[in-house]
């Protein structure tokens, strides 16, 4: 190898460290913002971008193959899936990572909101997901995670699945979503979910390139990071006094506009 090559190789090798720093850095600081799961900090912290964007290099994981729907997928490209009634008013834009911390955090706090604005048809979510994740710690449990949700989906328990991989996340650094047979497990956790069709999709990663398609999406849709959440277009954590009854609040005031 030439002295040349040597030089550039290293070159990236230590841009690449330095970018890995430099979300670490940012992450940490995030993650402090939280003080006593206050909605607040949730607020600030996803405002500030919550997790970053992988910069460096594809990080969707899959392998290319066709890409195959989920039943009930709407939106450009078919790349959202819906929760609540068509006919709401109002609709919620989630760009969501299976494996990301502050997803988790956003999720627990909002979770009982979202439902009672869902169920009670004021409210629509489109659910979109990244892979940021697997591209800043390495592996594929963002990527196996997400198949399995539309697997859900297909099979029509999304919401029911959705929660409990939020409720069940990992460690950000441990990539259990990557093994198939703990998503199975816990697909044991909703009624009726767990059966022979479920778990061929999920062993066969049958949604894995429409994945890949939402995860290329993300990359290019100018969105910072996950959680990204948007009331009827516009930012909901710009303002950073948000909480889930200012947020039912707002839900409210827009139906009625």
């Amino acid at each position: 190898m030439s002295e040349k090559n040597r030089e550039g190789k290293r070159t990236a090798r230590e841009r690449l460290a330095a970018e890995r720093k430099k979300q670490r850095t940012a992450e940490k600081r995030r993650r402090g913002l939280i003080v006593g799961g206050a909605v607040a900090g949730v607020l600030a912290l996803a405002a500030a971008g919550g997790v970053l964007a992988a910069s460096a290099g594809k990080d969707d994981g899959a392998s290319a193959g066709p890409v195959v729907i989920p039943s009930g997928a709407q939106g450009k490209d078919a790349l959202a899936i819906p929760v609540g009634e068509d006919g709401a008013r109002s609709t919620l834009t989630v760009w969501e990572d299976f494996r990301c911390p502050v997803c988790k955090t956003f999720e627990d706090a909002y979770r009982s909101t979202l439902h009672e604005l869902t169920d009670s048809g004021q409210l629509k979510i489109e659910y979109h997901f990244a892979t940021i994740i697997d591209g800043n710690m390495r592996g594929s449990g963002s990527l196996r995670a997400t198949n399995a949700a539309a697997c859900a989906q297909d099979a029509g328990k999304f919401p029911e699945y959705h929660d409990v991989l939020y409720q069940n996340q990992p460690q950000e650094a441990d990539d259990r979503f990557a093994d198939n047979g703990r998503l199975l497990d816990l697909a044991e956790k909703v009624d009726g979910l767990r059966t022979d069709a479920f778990e061929k999709c999920v062993e066969d990663g049958t949604h894995d390139s429409w994945v890949a398609k939402s995860a290329a999406a993300f990359r290019e849709s100018g969105h910072q990071g996950t959680p990204t959440v948007l009331l009827n277009g516009k930012q909901l954590f710009e303002d950073g006094t948000l909480t889930p009854d200012k947020f039912k609040r707002m839900v409210v005031e827009a139906n009625k506009a």
